[in-house]
């Protein structure tokens, strides 16, 4: 055994492994356990040994033995950037197990001018002599001056650079350089050959470009040449293992060859030695056909950093079956390197270059011509193991590879997770004149196509990496090939350019439209927006700041942090956690940043339950104790029956931004049915904006709306609510939607839940941008999340922003979604957390430190453990203080204005939902004559020139002279409560479809010239400091505009707010809002409303549809005074509930069930002092005088709404006196001691309740099962109606006519 033998398979790292051997023999603690091995093998055959250190010192040509692997040469990148090949700042030692000896003499240096060229002339000190007089001090030394003849002085210049004398010097080689030489010898005895081939390289030199340019923007890091070189080189000898080969000798002297089960590939590492050398290490990468792109990049940047730790093993050296090597980055053409024996190939590559016949040409002329660099790839192989032609093959193989021939770009791209398409090659197509012209035409397609299609190709989907791309995209699509990439186009003003080359265009359209967040504007009709767009999206990126990252990963970590401490400490517990999404809390913290930086007054948040506690404690202002209060079970909200969970809870708080700034924040009470807040919270916002009165001048409240995916794309009131943005009567300057797109809904994935692409695709066609952005990326949702709000604040429209994430956890917390979604949730399983991707990308770019991220981590889970302890520190002692049960809800009076909206827990109600917001005190129904004429005034005041419609002259004049002499009807007593409410300056908002006229032209609130169209509102001007007046017509929805009109009567208690349907029954599209909020908010979350909700209801022979409001729903609502329903049935009754309504306190819901024939029937007529005295009668008692008495009564119809006329006409046909007809105005809460007294005149008769609908429908179904005594005294009230059926009413005309005759007849029938 030779002592070459000890190094077998170490190739170019034989040196060190000398310097290890000698560093064992002065001390064998000096090494790792490795090397010690290694070198106690050699010395159990110690005559061997002797004897090849015999042959060693006598000479020094002698070849080491055959080794497995050995690199002759060094591998480079062509990039001086390559790191693997940038010395490293610090010494650092290039093992891991022991370090080369210390002791290790420098080589000598040749001493040296230290003036260099250029010096300043000095004196040159000569050698002293010792010169004495004792009558003179000693002479100074003698010197010469430097020559000042310009030949001499280039003389001296030569002679410093010759090092003086000039010398001749033999310096011994020692270390790495020894061993070099010793290998070149060795080399001798291989017989190689070497396969050459020139590979265009501008197919590498782009598809780099494109990998770094993303790696640079997200999780850092750069790919070498080398390492694509190298994969090329690896992904070759996989399909060709013939290359894969070494030739060797058995123990009996044969032939073998070796066959490696993979593939191992040298990498040169280059570090400092003890003594200030540099030197090559050349360890290799492991089995690296069984990696990708991704995993083979990793491990030789794991290498290179153990490199220069020292952290590399005795295993990292051995076995090397292939070597790369890389002359070119001293810009050699290409170079036929040695090979040693163990190894049978080496790649090397050449210069990156233009073709010197074009090394003077320039860039446009190269481009013009489509010159492009090429490299020389050297194979150079061992000619008894590999043939020529297989060399050949392999060189081409790698070429097809780098022109991305074989779909080797497309395996990369998608290894690394690079979004973009790759360049691949192809020919520059034929010059032809024409064609060139037409080709500035195409790139400006190709700028619209990004503008139009790019976020089709952007990085959106955090969940899974797949290639996007589109053909629009494609610059083959458009005539345009590689080699237009240097040539330079007009870009039409792109990024604020005139002209650029293809490269430079499709670079800042792939980074505007391209990377992890797509945009839709181009479907915007004004090219004002579009252009608004352009100029930001397509400019230079503004810089994130190291406060603003440290910022977004702050608010990354609380949520993060919140959910997981809320896993641990109340498990089961359901919350709707975030986990997956946490990237809302940032995009919401840019927004109202924003907005709080601009002055704004206030942001309203409306969203779902996912993510709500989230959004309370780290944006809303309200502490962690709070929070932990509600899963205790300690927080009751007072004057709420039943209370709700603590995921659907409204509040007010203070959100604090940056610099100190702060801005109010309310989060709008939500139920389960997700999207129904939508119209709440804009009319919240609404109600707002008019309090302040700048109107359309500015916007200070801003709404925010949180959606889901599934739910935005498949709840119609998502489109209703869009739909009103634009509309006068529901105008909020813009709201900033983002849709929480966690791609699942509960257990639905979207390839079931729409049809469309994306779930905001419905939002195009109102002109919305929209935003898709990876959750992955923070600071892009926060570059978002800015741009969103400035568009609001520039177009006052709304903006949407899809951030797509994902769900980590079910539905809730005790849902197992992997038994419908097995594989997605396999992978989110093992995806990191966004916290976690983005702390990664910033410590790998070097933003951060990783003690940083550390820290912020800690700190947050530290503040939530402390709160913890804090809170139920706080539950033991109050524990202890208490003294007997806590109250029950059951107890409390949900009718006490002084209870409403209180509670027990910090989570604040809004101020205008507070007990007694908005109270008047001294208020009564009646008004004044004068009021009265006033407003009749009114109705002919019109404006000079103003040209009313000839068919309304009369009404008008008909109006003024009923509010002196009487038999004022419906609409003008309406009108006449809405007036004298704004001279009392109380304002009044009318919204309904067709409300300003009203469906059955019995309003005319808003009169339109017959000539010009022009508009004239006769109660806007009835005194100079009147309220304002809002009376609009609505789109022709009920759910979305129902829940506005609902929001702001919640906001704005001291105002009168009604919404119209235009039949009773169209309001069946908006029950969702009238079972959650209408009816039962009071009793959930303590929230009153003052809505009036006006429902034209009769049965009049029109068919099924329209003819009633469904009474007997709204009825079977009813429970605690949670609402009040009324069906007046004279015009002042209804004035005197409408104004008693805006006075009332507390505020609750008013259903009034307004009529149709009675609009214009003059029985149905009201005289002017029923306006100027009296009050809201809930029960009318008979009227006739001849009757009222009770004197010979014996039956008593008892009904309400429009039957009663025809009651009153059949027993007046009749002259029937025995038959009394009370009216029952109010039908909840029942008026008990008012419908006692108007029956107490008729003790003993029949009493029969009358209604025209049938049995199961209207007021029977509810009163039948609230009969109060009254009713009951002289036996069981008999029922008068139509009998039961599935429709409201039938849809003949003629059958109706009959019905009701009967109907009214079995009224009087004897008993």
């Amino acid at each position: 055994m030779s002592r070459d033998s000890g190094v077998a398979g170490f190739g170019a790292n034989e040196w060190m492994v000398e310097e290890m051997r000698d560093a064992w023999r002065s001390d064998p603690a000096s090494v790792g356990p490795r090397w010690r091995s290694l070198f106690e093998a050699e010395a159990t055959a110690p005559a061997v040994i002797a004897a090849a250190e015999s042959s060693d010192a006598g000479s020094t040509a002698a070849g080491p033995a055959a080794s497995q692997s050995v690199a002759a040469g060094p591998v480079e990148s062509p990039n001086p950037e390559d790191p693997a090949h940038t010395p490293p700042s610090g010494t650092a030692h290039p093992l891991a197990d022991a370090q080369p000896p210390s002791n290790t003499a420098p080589r000598p240096r040749p001493t040296q001018d230290p003036a260099g060229p250029g010096a300043a002339p000095h004196r040159q000190v000569l050698s002293i002599q010792d010169v004495t007089r004792s009558d003179l001090p000693p002479a100074p030394p003698s010197g010469t001056a430097p020559p000042t003849s310009p030949y001499a002085q280039r003389l001296a210049r030569q002679h410093r650079r010759n090092g003086g004398a000039g010398e001749d010097a033999s310096v011994r080689l020692r270390g790495a350089a020894a061993r070099t030489a010793k290998n070149m010898e060795a080399s001798l005895s291989v017989p190689t050959a070497t396969s050459a081939r020139a590979v265009p390289a501008k197919v590498l030199i782009e598809n780099r470009a494109i990998i770094n340019g993303h790696l640079a923007h997200t999780r850092g890091g750069r790919v070498s040449f080398t390492h694509l070189i190298g994969w090329a080189v690896v992904e070759s000898l996989s399909e060709m293992p013939s290359m894969n080969v070494s030739y060797a000798v058995d123990d009996a002297g044969g032939p073998v060859l070796r066959e490696p089960a993979h593939i191992a590939f040298g990498l040169a590492v280059d570090v400092p030695g003890p003594d200030g050398e540099r030197r090559l290490l050349v360890p290799s990468v492991k089995r690296a056909d069984l990696m990708d792109l991704a995993g083979f990049v990793a491990a030789c940047e794991d290498l290179v950093r153990r490199a220069r730790e020292g952290g590399l093993g005795v295993d990292d050296f051995r076995g090397t079956t292939v070597t790369l090597t890389n002359p070119g980055m001293f810009g050699t053409l290409h170079s036929v390197p040695r090979l040693m024996p163990g190894q049978g190939l080496i790649v090397g590559v050449g210069a990156m270059d233009y073709p010197a016949a074009f090394a003077g040409a320039g860039e446009k002329t190269l481009a013009r011509h489509g010159i492009g660099k090429t490299l020389t790839l050297t194979s150079t192989y061992d000619h008894r193991v590999i043939q020529g032609a297989a060399s050949g093959e392999f060189l081409r193989l790698v070429e097809r590879k780098l022109l991305g021939l074989d779909g080797f770009w497309e395996r990369a791209f998608e290894s690394l997770r690079i979004p973009h398409e790759p360049v691949v090659w192809a020919r520059d197509a034929v010059y032809d004149a024409d064609l060139e012209t037409g080709k500035p035409a195409r790139v400006a397609e190709l700028i619209h196509a990004f503008r139009q299609r790019g976020h089709l190709a952007a990085d959106t989907d955090p969940l899974a990496y797949r290639l996007r791309r589109h053909p629009d995209l494609d610059i083959t699509s458009y005539g345009l090939s590689l080699w237009d990439l240097d040539r330079a186009f007009p870009t039409g003003g792109l990024g604020g350019t005139e002209r650029a080359s293809l490269r430079e265009i499709l670079n800042r359209l792939r980074d505007a439209y391209c990377r992890t967040a797509g945009i839709e504007y181009m479907h915007i009709q004004d090219p004002a927006q579009r252009a608004w767009w352009q100029e930001r999206l397509e400019g230079e990126r503004p810089a994130i700041t190291p406060a603003e990252r440290r910022r977004i990963l702050t608010k990354l970590e609380q949520a993060e942090a919140f959910e997981t401490f809320l896993q641990t400490k109340y498990v089961g517990q359901k919350r709707f956690s975030l986990e997956g999404g946490e990237s809302l809390i940032v995009a919401l913290d840019r927004l109202l940043d924003a907005a709080a930086h601009d002055g704004l007054d206030e942001v309203v948040i409306g969203m779902t339950h996912r993510g709500r506690l989230n959004v309370l404690t780290n944006i809303a202002g309200k502490s962690y104790g709070q929070v932990f209060d509600e899963f205790d079970g300690a927080g009751v909200i007072e004057g709420a029956g039943t209370g709700d969970v603590k995921y659907h809870l409204g509040t007010d708080g203070v959100f604090t931004g940056t610099d100190g700034v702060s801005t109010r924040v309310s989060l709008a009470a939500n139920p389960s049915h997700l999207e129904t807040v939508d119209g709440v919270v804009e009319g919240i916002v609404r109600a707002k904006q008019d309090r302040i009165g700048l109107g359309e001048r500015g916007y200070t409240i801003m709404p925010v709306l949180v959606h889901g995916d599934a739910a935005f794309a498949g709840q119609g009131v998502v489109y209703e609510t869009l739909n009103m943005s634009q509309l006068p009567a529901y105008r909020t300057g813009g709201t900033v939607h983002i849709i929480v797109n966690n791609q699942i809904g509960f257990t639905t994935g979207s390839a079931s839940a729409r049809s469309t692409t994306y779930a905001t695709d419905l939002a195009k066609g109102l002109q919305v941008p929209i935003f898709h952005v990876n959750a992955d990326d923070p600071e892009t949702v926060a570059r978002t999340a800015r741009l969103a709000y400035e568009y609001r604040a520039a177009f006052h429209k709304d903006v949407i922003i899809d951030l797509i994430c994902y769900r980590r956890r079910g539905h809730n917390e005790g849902d197992d979604p992997s038994m419908t979604q097995p594989v997605m949730y396999r992978l989110i399983d093992s995806l990191p957390s966004t916290r976690a991707v983005y702390t990664a990308d910033l410590v790998g770019r070097g933003d951060i430190t990783a003690e940083d991220a550390r820290r912020i981590e800690r700190d947050s889970r530290n503040e939530l453990e402390r709160i913890f302890a804090e809170t139920r520190a706080a539950h033991a002692r109050a524990a202890r203080a208490h003294v007997g049960p806590p109250p029950s809800n059951d107890t409390i009076d949900a009718t006490d204005p002084t209870k409403v909206g209180l509670q027990t827990t910090g989570l604040e109600v809004p101020a205008s939902q507070r007990a007694g917001q908005g109270m008047m005190i001294g208020w009564t129904s009646a008004v004044s004559r004068r009021v009265v004429e006033r407003i009749g005034d009114a109705q002919v005041a019109h404006p000079r020139g103003f040209t009313v419609h000839p068919k309304l002259e009369a009404m008008l004049a008909g109006r003024r002279r009923a509010t002196r002499e009487g038999g004022i009807d419906w609409g003008l007593g309406e009108l006449i409560a809405i007036g004298s409410l704004l001279m009392e300056g109380v304002p009044v908002r009318l919204v309904g479809e067709d409300a300003r006229r009203a469906t059955f032209a019995q309003r005319h609130a808003v009169l339109h010239d017959h000539d010009s169209g022009a508009e004239w509102t006769p109660l806007d001007f009835l005194t100079p400091d009147q309220a304002p007046l809002s009376v609009y017509d609505s789109l022709l929805s009920e759910y979305a505009a129902l829940a506005f009109e609902y929001g702001y009567a919640v906001e704005r208690p001291e105002a009168l707010t009604m919404w119209e349907a235009q039949f009773g029954d169209f309001a069946n599209g908006a029950q969702c809002v009238i079972d959650e909020y209408v009816t039962s908010a009071t009793q959930k979350w303590g929230q009153r409303s003052g809505l009036v909700m006006l429902l034209p209801h009769g049965q009049e022979g029109q068919g099924p549809d329209h003819s009633s409001a469904r009474i007997e729903r709204y009825l079977l609502m009813c429970a605690q005074d949670n609402m009040r329903v009324a069906q007046p049935s004279t015009p002042a009754n209804h004035f005197h509930l409408l104004r008693e309504q805006a006075y009332s306190r507390p505020r609750r819901p008013l259903v009034v069930f307004t009529p149709k024939q009675l609009l214009r029937l003059r029985a149905a007529t009201s005289a002017v002092e029923d306006f100027t005295s009296g009050v809201f009668r809930p029960v009318i008692g008979e009227t006739d005088p001849a009757v009222a008495s009770g004197a010979g009564v014996s039956r008593v119809l008892v009904c309400s709404g429009r039957v009663y006329y025809d009651l009153l006409a059949e027993r007046a046909a009749r002259e029937d006196f025995a038959t009394a007809i009370v009216r029952l105005e109010q039908l909840y809460p029942l008026p008990l001691d008012e419908l006692a007294g108007a029956l107490a005149p008729f003790a003993g008769a029949e009493v029969r309740w009358v209604q025209d609908e049938a049995a199961n429908q209207g007021v029977w179904p509810y009163l039948g099962l609230h009969l109060p005594e009254s009713m009951t005294a002289s036996g069981p009230v008999r029922l008068v109606s139509r009998p039961e059926a599935a429709a409201p009413a039938v849809g003949s005309v003629g059958m109706h006519r009959a019905d009701q005759a009967r109907l009214i007849a079995r009224a009087f029938a004897p008993q």
